[in-house]
């Protein structure tokens, strides 16, 4: 891939949700603070607890604020790609990736912007060069996290320390260059998946350390489903590199 980058001018952030009205009505505007170049997108599975109309107001009162309501709960993945989607055909030079439960702290928005001038994708990193910065986490949740991602690295080869992280930003090029409809894992795996298929194309991967905290609000999406579509997925991934088929 050329080493010239475009300026950025225009920010996308995409911020799926899923019965987070407390959270969603206190993180748009903090992340709307970061930096006058960024939108965000809420991508709402028809939350019964009424996040979407939450959203729906803000959207009313601020042009930057805009709202993807979904019929029903779809998945982590479907919601990024259909962010990326949105993102695509509105011109968008950066798309982001952020969870809604502040897990991911939007005061992070600056150095990923930073960070990107002179690469195609940045991935917050909660694991570089051996450093845990992950806070209020359950040990076991911890270990299982960073042993996932030592074996993710170890079948895919992905040349980064924290694969499975969500807070991650893309060019646009990135995301016109995958076919997003082939993209079908939604958890972990999701993470993995967008990477691994952007690496394989050529793009520059930069990781930046992130302090990552546990959510305070709200409930986990996590579920075993989750994990174990993670598990295959690296070996769907490692096997369609090989038959050249990503």
């Amino acid at each position: 891939m050329p080493d010239e980058r475009p300026p950025i001018r225009h920010v996308l952030v995409i911020v799926p949700t899923y019965n987070e009205r407390d959270n969603v009505s206190r993180i748009v505007p903090l992340i709307l603070d970061q930096d006058r170049r960024v939108d965000v997108l809420v991508v709402d599975d028809g939350s019964p607890d009424g996040t979407g109309k939450v959203v729906e107001a803000m959207a009313a009162m601020n042009s930057r604020v805009h709202l993807v309501e979904r019929a029903s709960k779809m998945g982590l993945g479907t919601a990024y790609l259909a962010g990326f989607k949105w993102a695509i055909e509105r011109d968008f030079d950066v798309a982001f990736e952020m969870d809604a439960d502040f897990s991911h702290d939007p005061k992070h928005i600056p150095q990923f912007l930073r960070a990107i001038d002179d690469a195609d994708i940045v991935l917050g990193s909660r694991y570089q060069d051996g450093r845990v910065t992950v806070v209020n986490w359950p040990i076991g949740r911890l270990v299982m996290s960073y042993l996932a991602n030592i074996y993710a690295r170890a079948v895919t080869r992905l040349p980064v320390f924290d694969a499975t992280g969500g807070f991650k930003a893309f060019r646009r090029k990135v995301l016109e260059s995958i076919d997003l409809n082939s993209v079908h894992s939604n958890g972990y795996a999701f993470q993995i998946e967008m990477s691994y298929r952007a690496w394989k194309r050529g793009f520059k991967i930069k990781e930046i350390p992130i302090v990552f905290h546990d959510r305070t609000l709200g409930e986990s999406k996590m579920s075993k489903q989750i994990v174990r579509e993670a598990i295959w997925m690296v070996w769907r991934l490692r096997w369609q590199a090989i038959t050249g088929r990503i």
